[in-house]
């Protein structure tokens, strides 16, 4: 079986909790452990400049793409296993999907909603059957889930929508979660 490749989207910001800090570096340190490869948008700022760090010290692969107008804005991190350019987001976004098995979202701001939305509408449209899995750190993806429900109870998606993401608290538990996908 080949190697597994867990996409993170997450944010370029650090955010207000350094709790948020600490779970993208122990998800880092888990994807390596695991002898997953982390796929994500090869930033070298907040979460993603973590994330990556802590995967590559730990002895992970990366693969990191990203979109030419934001190499300096991101500061992309050119010593990854794979660096990828891409001409816009959307490639961007299509790269990461297309080679990752799994997909891990921890806090971020309106990029990693984003991203989010857009692999949770291919689930819906049976395009993928990929795990999406929610990192709610101290729960800071409560109101998107909350928003979920509230979708859902308006009659603007059916009660199968939550049943295409995972909610776990914790790096641990999306460890699990990862590991029983791709056993």
């Amino acid at each position: 079986m080949s190697k597994r490749s867990v996409c993170v989207f997450c944010g370029s910001r650090f955010g207000a909790d350094p709790a948020y800090q600490e779970a993208a570096e122990a998800l880092g340190e888990r994807l390596a452990a695991n002898e997953w490869r982390l796929v994500y948008g090869a930033g070298d700022v907040g979460l993603m400049g973590a994330v990556a760090t802590a995967a590559q010290s730990a002895g992970a692969e990366t693969f990191g793409v990203i979109p030419t107008h934001l190499l300096d804005w991101e500061v992309g991190k050119r010593d990854l296993t794979n660096f990828i350019v891409t001409e816009n987001m959307h490639e961007r976004k299509k790269v990461m999907f297309m080679n990752c098995d799994a997909i891990v979202v921890l806090p971020g701001g309106a990029g990693s909603l984003d991203e989010f939305f857009e692999v949770l509408t291919w689930r819906q449209l049976g395009l993928h059957e990929k795990p999406v899995l929610l990192l709610n750190v101290n729960g800071f993806w409560d109101p998107l889930v909350g928003l979920l429900d509230h979708v859902i109870g308006e009659g603007f998606a059916e009660e199968s929508l939550k049943g295409f993401v995972q909610v776990v608290d914790t790096v641990t538990e999306a460890e699990v979660r990862l590991s029983q996908a791709f056993a």
